[in-house]
């Protein structure tokens, strides 16, 4: 089964060692990225990743002067959430 939703931590490239960074959920697409997995996105679009199977995670550029990310991780997220 396909995970619909991750967290992607963005570590602080100043932080050596430590689990301080950003962190942006994104969902998924109908898109394919470069590597042939699954692409997934935050609600504003800017932030795109293409995101394997095993967990890789490949930031893809969404604009000009962007200069992607390394080092992040992401953290699958339950397909449902539960609501009132």
């Amino acid at each position: 089964m396909d995970t619909l939703r991750y967290e992607l931590v963005f570590s602080d490239a100043t932080d050596s060692g430590s689990s301080a960074g950003d962190v942006v959920t994104v969902e998924r697409t109908s898109a394919t990225g470069p590597g042939g997995h699954p692409v997934y996105t935050d609600p504003t679009g800017i932030i795109r990743a293409e995101i394997s199977d095993q967990g890789e995670v490949r930031v893809l550029a969404t604009g000009g002067h962007q200069d992607p990310a390394q080092g992040v991780r992401a953290r699958p997220l339950p397909d449902a959430e539960e609501r009132p």
